[in-house]
């Protein structure tokens, strides 16, 4: 009996699992069999790996071989199995030499022997390397994505023929560079081309600045998608554990690629308002990522908010909340990071008009209410902002004066984000329990101040608490130690913006 092992990985959700390629040929009637729960794409590996050894050469074994993915409980999916299981096939049938135990392979194969890249690279990288991996093998195409596993040695090949001459030592192949985690910019739309709108202006940069939730609200033509488009030039640069955390979740979606191995921008997803709940959460047979983990350590852009079905919209609760989404089948769960910004923008009604100085709605009360009820009331009590976007005046809009560059604007909530990063790990948006009781006291004139506001607009525990926070956010903005009552008006104005919404 001839019988050989090789390590491969595997993938559920963003988790990385270790996977040993069992080999075994022994005599009987010619057959080929894979085991250990695979799914259809790694049977048809079998029918790559014949043509791949015919093709180069090599006898394939005309008796019964045997592959088993071990653990066996444990479902096998995908083509990253091509490779293992054809080196397992050569090695085993002593036709090449045997690879190092701390070796990991992975990748797919075309009938010719050219190694194809495979999606969530990254996270079986980092699972390979946490397990005590040494070297990695995989495609040249994924190559600087599986790099960013800092202490792993990437071997990339175009061709497994390439792969078996390092093991043979008839050539050598070296491990593949490093990719440079640089900051890249956001480039193109700028805040300077905003006409008017301060209000709005100073509110985004509130919500950027704290990561904060927040809702635009105002007529057709009022600049709301105009404004809401403009905030990646304002994002603050990703850290690297962020990229890396973002890479990965845009790598099991197949979203990264060679030239844009890593993802450098924090995210600005803006899906269309058709968007199904599995496309918003993430699902399908084997879950992906959907767009409110894409758009994770960035921003969820809803334009046209109420017209977004109802269960997308209620879907949005969880992570909203927590900033994971937990997708459950019934042999697994899968869990994706999910913490976004979410900005929506909205009209006042179905026509768009209501409440404009030219009395062009036709809307009845009713419509109004209708159209309002489509947002439910614990979504909007997650908002932290409400803004209302009124009309450009004809003075504003032919204006030749400069507005304030996005360039300007950046540099603020870069200074205010690092310092909330400094003084307690996270942005004020996310602050709980213990670290918002030491980081948000107020003073005996705020707290009356907050009483007579959670009284007025029947706010909820929730309500109170996000003023808190905004105000938090705008206190760091004016280089304030403390929460003072002027930072707590303005927070609770944006809030009571909202109670006119329902």
């Amino acid at each position: 009996m001839n019988a050989y092992i090789i390590k491969s990985i595997g993938l559920a959700g963003l988790n990385g699992f270790d996977v040993i390629v069992e080999t075994s040929i022994t005599n009987g009637l010619p057959a080929f069999v894979i085991v250990g729960l695979p799914d259809n794409s790694v049977q048809e590996s079998r029918e790559r790996v014949r043509a791949v050894i015919k093709n180069l050469g090599y006898e394939f074994p005309m008796r019964r071989i045997l592959v088993n993915l071990a653990p066996a409980d444990t479902r096998k999916e995908g083509s990253i199995y091509d490779l293992p299981i054809a080196l397992a096939v050569l090695i085993a049938s002593g036709q090449i030499t045997p690879a190092a135990e701390d070796s990991v392979f992975a990748g797919e194969l075309s009938l010719d022997g050219k190694l194809r890249p495979v999606a969530g690279m990254l996270p079986m990288a980092l699972s390979a390397r946490d397990s005590g991996a040494k070297a990695l093998f995989a495609p040249k195409d994924s190559a600087a994505e599986a790099s960013l596993a800092r202490g792993l040695a990437v071997y990339a090949a175009d061709h497994i023929s390439e792969i078996i001459d390092h093991l043979n030592g008839a050539g050598e192949i070296c491990p593949a560079e490093e990719c440079q985690p640089l900051f890249s910019e956001a480039k193109g739309l700028d805040f300077s081309d905003i006409k008017g709108q301060a209000a709005a202006r100073r509110a985004i940069e509130i919500a950027v600045s704290g990561a904060h939730n927040m809702l635009l609200s105002g007529t057709a033509g009022g600049g709301k998608s105009m404004m809401v488009k403009r905030i990646p030039s304002i994002l603050p640069p990703m850290t690297m554990e962020e990229m890396i955390e973002t890479t990965a979740i845009h790598s099991v979606a197949g979203l990264t690629s060679k030239s844009n191995p890593l993802v450098r921008q924090r995210p600005f997803r803006s899906p269309h308002h058709t968007i199904s709940a599995a496309g918003a959460a993430g699902g399908g047979k084997t879950p992906k990522p959907g767009e409110m983990s894409l758009s994770h350590n960035g921003v969820l852009f809803l334009d046209e908010f109420p017209e977004f079905r109802r269960d997308v919209l209620e879907s949005l609760r969880q992570p909203m909340e927590d900033g994971y989404v937990t997708i459950t089948r019934a042999n697994r769960s899968y869990k994706y990071p999910s913490g976004f910004m979410l900005v929506g923008a909205m009209n006042p009604c179905k026509c768009g008009w209501h409440g404009h100085p030219s009395g062009k709605c036709v809307c009845s009360e009713e419509s109004i209410k209708n159209y309002m009820m489509r947002i439910s009331g614990p979504i909007l009590d997650r908002i932290d902002l409400f803004v209302n976007v009124p009309p450009v005046k004809y003075a504003e809009l032919t204006s030749v004066s400069e507005a304030e560059t996005s360039e300007k604007i950046r540099d603020r909530v870069v200074r205010t984000r690092e310092l909330q990063m400094s003084r307690q790990g996270t942005t004020n948006s996310r602050l709980m329990g213990g670290l918002m009781k030491t980081y948000c006291g107020i003073s005996r004139e705020g707290e009356l101040m907050m009483k007579s506001a959670y009284e007025k607009f029947s706010l909820s525990a929730r309500a109170y608490s996000k003023i808190i926070k905004v105000a938090r956010t705008i206190a760091d903005m004016s280089g304030s130690p403390d929460i003072e009552t002027e930072h707590l008006a303005e927070a609770i104005q944006y809030r009571r913006s909202g109670t006119l919404l329902v």
